[in-house]
């Protein structure tokens, strides 16, 4: 019995970690989002826009941002397949990482003490907020209904 509550205990104790390193990954790449573009509400404005920015994503982009974040989508499935990058501790959407932002230039910098899945999540973060500055939002991609991102 002993043994039982040591291992959910433990359980509990990795996913409420796992939960929390969540929102520090989010955190962070709404960050990089507010360096490139900082008047921009990147949780509230990439949620859930086309048919890849917010969870999933299938068919094809309805535009130049929805690309980014088709994008973004694609170079975390890579990060998934690096041997450095570790399933649960390493992995995407939890893994933190070291950067600077440049608030006069707009500019973000990976920085290089981070380790080898670190530097390509941070990369796929930086090049994705970049992209999302380059592109035009058009309110009417915003809670695209499912069906017109169903792959054909």
């Amino acid at each position: 019995m002993m043994i039982l509550c040591s291992v959910f205990f433990l359980l509990v104790l990795i996913f409420n970690t796992a939960h929390a390193l969540s929102y520090l990954a989010l955190w962070q790449f709404r960050n990089m989002i507010i360096c490139n573009m900082p008047t921009s509400w990147p949780i509230l404005s990439y949620e859930d826009y086309g048919c890849y920015c917010g969870l999933g994503g299938s068919g094809t982009p309805v535009d130049d941002l929805d690309r980014c974040c088709q994008v973004h989508d694609l170079c975390y499935g890579e990060a998934l397949k690096l041997k450095s990058c570790r399933w649960l501790i390493d992995n995407p959407y939890t893994e933190s990482y070291a950067y600077d932002c440049d608030k006069k230039a707009k500019k973000v910098t990976c920085k290089t003490k981070n380790g080898v899945c670190e530097m390509f999540i941070c990369e796929c973060d930086r090049k994705a907020a970049e992209c999302f500055a380059r592109s035009q939002y058009n309110k009417q991609y915003k809670r695209l209904p499912e069906v017109r991102c169903k792959q054909r």
